[in-house]
């Protein structure tokens, strides 16, 4: 079996998720051809490495110099946890050095950083994947085939939406992903996902019309709780999109969705049916087929569960198909995905330059937020 060997740069919240995948994608896939395995960890504290390196496996290096992975010579896989404004100098880093690059979302902080890496592309031959999980869950990429295969005919309407709810708290201090500074805002952290995903589904925008809401002018300061610190970036976005096509849907996220807690909401109506389904009942995708009859007394037109469970393709095995999907699931085949494409020396998807075109359609919702006007998306 091919091993790996992964520098992962961030040991917070994401970095604990990929090193879960690590550490355990043996278990959930049947195949002996390869895998990876975490060999030296940074994070901005000697401390905080050194714990969890300790957690993730035996004679784990520590470092907290990210150049000491990604120009390490012993290392092959790059994988990037860091919060959004340290993303740029490790991504060059690592492309400069030719290392496959396994990269959260969003690509970078700014749009000034995400065309540095587009100018880097050209000459970078490694393997690279943005972790961008939501598009590899059995409802959304049955959802896709269904729609590829015209199961709904033409998309005459959609409402897709992320919703979380910490940040309706006005007491939640302002930590990084609340901080504009350091690349925070729903819109990179939430609307990165769910505008791939909207695209990924349907296909590309033709213009947005955007709009955004900061809750509260003021939070507490993450390290002093006494001291407030005025808030920047937005709580919430809603962008009205039209398609080429001339339809419209919608696209919203927001951390101030009181009584959420991790949900997407996916409906997608068309000509000959539609389909829905939400994050927090992950079992099942929704279908409407008009063409069933709905005679006598209804027939049997209605919507319809497609149970999707866990029934990825070969060679995903473990736990099996029937067994309720969780949230780590969706991470573990998209880690899968770019592994594969790795040891098969072929471009993963999504690569950077979707990570680059999602930063740019960022981009252009916050230019249409700010103008109050539509924007032509390129």
């Amino acid at each position: 079996m091919k091993t790996y060997k992964v520098g992962l740069i961030g040991c917070g919240f994401i970095g604990k998720v990929h090193a879960y995948g690590h550490n355990n994608i043996p278990l959930f896939f049947d195949q002996s051809d390869f895998r990876s395995r975490i060999s030296i960890v940074c994070a901005a504290h000697e401390e905080s490495a050194r714990k969890n390196a300790a957690k993730m496996g035996d004679d784990i290096k520590i470092t907290t110099d990210f150049r000491e992975i990604t120009e390490n010579p012993d290392i092959d896989i790059v994988d990037i946890c860091t919060p959004n404004d340290q993303h740029c100098q490790a991504l060059l880093s690592a492309m400069a050095h030719q290392k496959h690059i396994y990269c959260d979302k969003p690509l970078t902080a700014t749009l000034e950083e995400a065309l540095q890496i587009e100018q880097a592309l050209p000459n970078y031959k490694g393997i690279a994947q943005m972790t961008l999980q939501n598009r590899f869950y059995p409802t959304s990429l049955r959802a896709r085939q269904l729609i590829e295969e015209g199961a709904i005919g033409e998309v005459l309407e959609f409402r897709t939406a992320y919703l979380h709810s910490g940040s309706a708290d006005p007491k939640a201090p302002l930590k990084w992903k609340l901080s504009k500074q350091a690349g925070g805002g729903v819109i990179a952290d939430l609307g990165s996902h769910i505008l791939d995903l909207t695209e990924y589904l349907i296909g590309p925008f033709a213009s947005i019309l955007g709009t955004s809401h900061i809750a509260y002018a003021q939070r507490p300061s993450a390290d002093d709780p006494s001291v407030m610190i005025p808030v920047e970036a937005e709580d919430n976005m809603q962008v009205l999109v039209r398609l080429p096509s001339g339809a419209y849907g919608t696209v919203s996220a927001s951390k101030i969705a009181t009584g959420t807690e991790d949900e997407i909401r996916v409906e997608i109506h068309g000509s000959k049916g539609a389909l829905r389904f939400n994050g927090m009942s992950p079992h099942n995708l929704e279908f409407y087929d008009l063409s069933t009859s709905d005679k006598p007394i209804g027939g049997r037109r209605g919507w319809t569960k497609i149970d999707t469970g866990q029934r990825y393709d070969k060679p995903a095995g473990f736990p099996g198909p029937k067994f309720a999907i969780g949230w780590i699931r969706g991470h573990m085949q998209c880690l899968f995905n770019f592994l594969q494409c790795v040891h098969a020396g072929k471009p993963a998807c999504p690569g950077l330059d979707q990570g680059i075109h999602i930063q740019k359609l960022m981009e252009q919702v916050r230019q249409s937020i700010a103008t109050r006007q539509w924007v032509d998306v390129d």
